[in-house]
């Protein structure tokens, strides 16, 4: 299956789609397939993609197809951040976020005994949330898109 093929089933199921959380898994997925579709590969991992693309089985008529697609698409992101080191836009600020917030949590549990625990938790998952946001994911972003590897 073709990317372009993809893009064309994909389309095809969202019009027919009323509920808005399942819409929005095939944006997304129309987004992925239409970066892909933007960018130069070799024929040799245009293959490869149409492959991948193949084994998914979109056009297939699963039960409940809200899940079916959102675990196709999730397949085909990591196999493009393994293979191709794509990823979609958001992906290292969301993934930066977290970090920061994990780490923050445990900061403040180490460093803030003192104060009220509840209060600590609170800074520290703010404090957390700010660095990983703003200084780890953008950063990560940017780096990324600079070296063209973002969606």
């Amino acid at each position: 299956m073709t990317i372009y093929e993809a893009i064309n089933i994909i389309e095809n199921i969202a019009t027919q789609s009323t509920y808005k959380s399942e819409i929005k898994i095939y944006k997304r997925f129309n987004y992925v397939l239409n970066g892909l579709n933007s960018r130069e590969f070799s024929k040799k991992e245009i293959l490869s993609i149409e492959k991948k693309l193949d084994s998914l089985k979109l056009d297939s008529n699963p039960q409940n197809r809200k899940i079916y697609f959102r675990k196709a698409l999730r397949k085909l992101e990591k196999y493009l951040r393994d293979k191709f080191s794509l990823v979609p836009k958001g992906h290292y600020i969301s993934l930066g976020t977290g970090i920061g917030l994990t780490f923050g949590i445990v900061f403040s549990i180490i460093f803030l005994p003192n104060m009220d625990r509840s209060m600590a938790i609170s800074l520290g998952v703010i404090a957390g949330m700010i660095i990983g946001h703003v200084i780890i994911g953008r950063y990560m972003e940017y780096k990324a898109a600079k070296d063209g590897r973002i969606l």
